[in-house]
């Protein structure tokens, strides 16, 4: 791992806003200029690798608002500190782990939060990008007519069920409305052999959305093989494509995914793609 992501993360770059919403305050970090990009941290936090995808977004142009949902924020967390955030996260009335058919009710306040981004950058509309355990949540967030650019990144939730989906069959009948619509896509990755994201629950999004979800699969090889100790202890998988198993060097699968993600996000919130990896590193 780089010397970047492989210690605490001060995040002195981002301003930290307490926001408050439908009676909720939360810590925003908060940077860039351009239209706004809701980017949700992965388990066990907002890490240097989430930091540093966030960091990403930002050089290609837009208003990062990364929410801090769980965990030290900007912390390398180790492995026993990791587990027991994700078993607290497990039980909290804010997010549903392991209930398929139903969003996690964190997902009201982070459309709010998409509405606020929106008034405050302007432009066409926002983007959403959720990883891991927050990966379905910028599908769900696809109710906001704010948003337009929906990324999911390892969707892992409902934890117990691998065809699952955290969203309920009448919530994915309006989002598949609404990309038809308006001619949108849903742009989705996981790597091959994610025991956490696995081919059954991209199976169901595509039952469920048609042609309009956009799956990518990485072969396990394209997997940074030295991720942080959570990543490599509890994970046990090629998992976090744009994070912690991105590996950031030319001609590699995971870099070539987050340059399609962040011209997915020029495209739909500028009308014009981002051609030119030189231009975000």
């Amino acid at each position: 791992m780089s010397p970047q992501t492989a210690s605490d993360d001060p995040l002195d770059d981002f301003l930290a806003r307490s926001i408050c919403l439908d009676g909720v305050t939360r810590r925003v970090y908060f940077s860039g200029a351009g239209p706004g990009v809701i980017l949700m941290t992965e388990m066990p936090g907002i890490s240097p690798h989430v930091a540093r995808f966030a960091r990403w977004v930002r050089l290609a142009g837009f208003t990062v608002y990364m929410p801090s949902l769980f965990g030290r924020d900007g912390a390398v967390t180790q492995t026993e500190e990791g587990l027991a955030i994700m078993r607290r996260a497990c039980v909290s009335a804010e997010f549903r782990a392991l209930a398929a058919n139903a969003p996690s009710p964190v997902t009201q306040w982070l459309m709010s939060l998409a509405r606020m981004a929106h008034k405050e950058c302007g432009g066409n509309g926002v983007g959403a990008i959720g990883m891991c355990f927050t990966g379905n949540f910028a599908l769900t967030m696809m109710l906001e007519p704010a948003l337009l650019a929906p990324v999911l990144a390892q969707p892992s939730l409902p934890l117990d069920d691998p065809g699952g989906i955290d969203s309920s069959p009448a919530e994915l009948a309006r989002i598949r409305a609404r990309l038809e619509r308006d001619d949108l896509s849903v742009l989705a990755y996981r790597f091959e052999g994610d025991r956490h994201c696995r081919a059954e629950r991209f199976a169901a999004y595509r039952a469920a959305l048609g042609e309009r979800f956009v799956g990518r699969v990485l072969p396990d090889a394209a997997a940074n093989p030295d991720p942080l100790p959570f990543f490599r202890d509890v994970v046990g998988s090629p998992h976090s494509v744009l994070t912690a198993h991105l590996i950031d060097a030319e001609g590699e699968p995971t870099l070539q995914a987050r340059d399609e993600v962040l011209s997915f996000l020029r495209t739909r919130l500028y009308g014009e793609p981002l051609f030119a990896a030189e231009t975000i590193i």
